[in-house]
């Protein structure tokens, strides 16, 4: 059995706004039928990343089909991609005010405007700056072995480096960053990750 770690944002009357998926990639088609059960007006967070040594081969993926377009249609419904291009030690320590010269920016991808703003402001509460990055189609620009993946960029750096992403080199060097931070007797810093995930995907 996986964890199922679904987050949900209540209203006043008990309602829920916003479900926030954060669970092993190749489970989410057996999120469907619990989801089916979810309110269409009810906002979908996705923060899933693929790394196809943990999760297995997705052919659909591997062929160049977004990650967030393939979760979209496993579970049966639109999301929206957010906070999966942040570390889990800058995600709890290194959110700042809003208006800090130094804030971190990271990248919301959706196709539905509404969901997405709700998303963004989510992200904005964390700590963070939340950019539009685009639709899901364009996604891909924030997936492991981007520029924009787990770099701790501000926001111009951030809009900089959404677009230089390299669709082809992406899956490369997620694979080539993978094998060097798990190769025997390796220790990172946060510090060391990070700058390693920029220089690798530079």
């Amino acid at each position: 059995m996986f964890e199922r770690r679904l987050k949900v944002v209540p209203t006043q009357r008990g309602e829920v706004d916003v479900v926030i998926l954060s669970i092993p990639f190749a489970k989410y088609p057996d999120l469907k039928q619990t989801l089916s059960n979810v309110p269409d007006k009810v906002v979908v967070i996705d923060t899933s990343n693929y790394y196809p040594g943990r999760d297995g081969s997705i052919k659909e993926v591997d062929d160049g089909k977004p990650e967030s377009v393939w979760v979209s249609e496993q579970i049966g419904r639109p999301i929206i991609k957010a906070w999966n291009a942040v570390l889990a030690a800058t995600l709890a320590d290194k959110g700042q005010p809003t208006g800090s010269s130094t804030r971190i920016a990271l990248p919301v991808a959706g196709d539905d405007a509404n969901a997405e703003a709700i998303a963004q402001a989510l992200v904005e509460d964390t700590g963070f700056t939340a950019l539009a990055a685009g639709s899901l189609e364009e996604s891909w620009r924030q997936q492991p072995g981007t520029p924009a993946y787990c770099t701790e960029l501000t926001l111009p750096e951030l809009k900089s480096d959404l677009c230089a992403a390299d669709k082809t080199k992406a899956p490369q060097n997620r694979d080539a960053l993978l094998a060097k931070f798990m190769a025997s007797g390796s220790q990172f810093t946060h510090e060391q990750i990070v700058a390693t995930n920029r220089a690798m995907t530079a």
